[in-house]
């Protein structure tokens, strides 16, 4: 019935997509009550994620990695094929998580089974309460937040994740600004049958409008993201099932075959964002509410994963170490935005830096591009440095990426 519930939780998580699920799941395994508010999208989401190792750990921890392994491949080799044109052209590079000492550098899966995973394992949790009903508002307190939803049901808790995306009414309520730019380019992304073996591959081609990338799913199955020009994108969106699966054949040389595109298509502009803060007024941000990244070098919901093992971690510190219990306190905030700003950054930043170089006709940035994949692929101790980094980041590992109870 609506009204006015506030008397039990002292975390309340906005938002329903992997990242929000993660937190809300995390806070509860943690010994926090929690609540989970947002609408389950009744669209179909075509997209997969290619999970690294320590978002894989992260999600076994808490018992979710069980419930969708099955539908998930792994990423043994990543291959990045230069298909510029241009006079300075890179070498291939190819990256094999057995030079690491890993069995893979991570999974990818279709979203679809992840948030399937994620909401069973929600289900299951005494901690945490879920609540189906969309979020209209939301009120930072003296001593709460307050969340108002559409069936005119307000909830209050000590403090609140926003995990509500691009368009975050948890970001516009803590008064974050938001910092962007916008990208010449969008993502068309699909799923596809091939004749032809992917053996664990996933393989980047680099094009002067962006990078075409094909990673592996369970059987004869691959994910794409073709970032292109967006006339480009238009024109390959409206082709049919046969024309469009011969333009990938041809786009990838034929190295995985015959391909049959699967129905459901995503096109999806490219731009970069970040909060100019992740917290502030007993809110802390996380995923695509805290920052956008270019689908390039799966680093966004990794990022977003990291947000929500690291905001968990230290609420949960703050409900068995406080007197007061008043896990939304300033310096929590504060912690959580110290801990997270140089790992997006610098994320954002490699991103941002390798996507500008294809798109440049500046000749030293292609050449800077070129002799950084040569270096890469010529010497050994910093190939393998560049795999480590990128799989686990040694500055922003919280406890569930280790492997570690909350």
């Amino acid at each position: 019935m609506p009204g006015a519930h506030d008397d039990r939780w002292a975390a309340l998580v906005v938002g329903r997509g992997p990242a929000g699920l993660t937190a809300a799941i995390a806070l509860a395994e943690g010994g926090v009550p929690t609540v989970l508010v947002g609408k389950r999208s009744a669209k179909s989401d075509n997209r997969t994620t290619a999970l690294l190792a320590g978002s894989v750990t992260a999600l076994d921890t808490l018992g979710v990695w069980a419930l969708c392994a099955a539908q998930a491949a792994p990423l043994k080799v990543m291959r990045i094929v230069d298909d510029t044109g241009r006079l300075w052209r890179a070498p291939e590079v190819r990256f094999e998580a057995s030079e690491i000492g890993l069995d893979a550098f991570g999974y990818n899966i279709e979203n679809r089974h992840l948030i399937d995973a994620l909401e069973e394992r929600a289900r299951n949790l005494s901690n945490l309460s879920v609540i189906d009903v969309e979020t209209v508002a939301l009120t930072p307190e003296r001593h709460s937040v307050a969340v108002a939803v559409q069936d005119g049901s307000t909830y209050h808790a000590q403090f609140a994740i926003g995990a509500d995306g691009r368009n975050s009414i948890c970001r516009a309520a803590a008064g974050i600004d938001l910092s962007e730019r916008e990208y010449p380019q969008v993502a068309l992304t699909l799923c596809l049958r091939h004749s032809r073996p992917h053996h664990d591959t996933s393989t980047e081609f680099h094009t002067p409008a962006g990078p075409f990338t094909l990673v592996p799913l369970p059987g004869d199955r691959s994910s794409l993201v073709w970032v292109l020009d967006p006339k480009a994108s238009e024109q390959l969106s409206a082709l049919d099932d046969a024309e469009l699966s011969d333009e990938i054949e041809r786009a990838s040389y034929s190295i995985l075959g015959k391909i049959e595109v699967e129905s459901g298509r995503g096109r999806f502009p490219l731009r970069v964002a970040t909060a100019r803060r992740f917290a502030d007024k007993r809110i802390a941000l996380i995923g695509e509410a805290a920052h956008v990244i270019p689908p390039i070098g799966a680093q966004g919901l990794n990022l977003g994963l990291r947000d929500a093992a690291t905001i968990s971690e230290l609420a949960i510190l703050a409900n068995r170490s406080c007197k007061d219990k008043d896990i939304g306190a300033d310096d929590m905030l504060a912690h959580y935005d110290r801990l997270r700003r140089a790992d997006v950054g610098s994320r954002a930043l490699a991103v941002d830096l390798l996507n500008r170089t294809l798109l440049s006709d500046f000749l030293p940035a292609q050449s800077a591009r070129g002799l950084g994949l040569y270096l890469i692929d010529r010497i050994g101790p910093l190939r393998r440095a560049v795999m480590r980094e990128g799989v686990a980041p040694a500055a922003a590992q919280p406890r569930l990426m280790r492997g570690e109870a909350l």
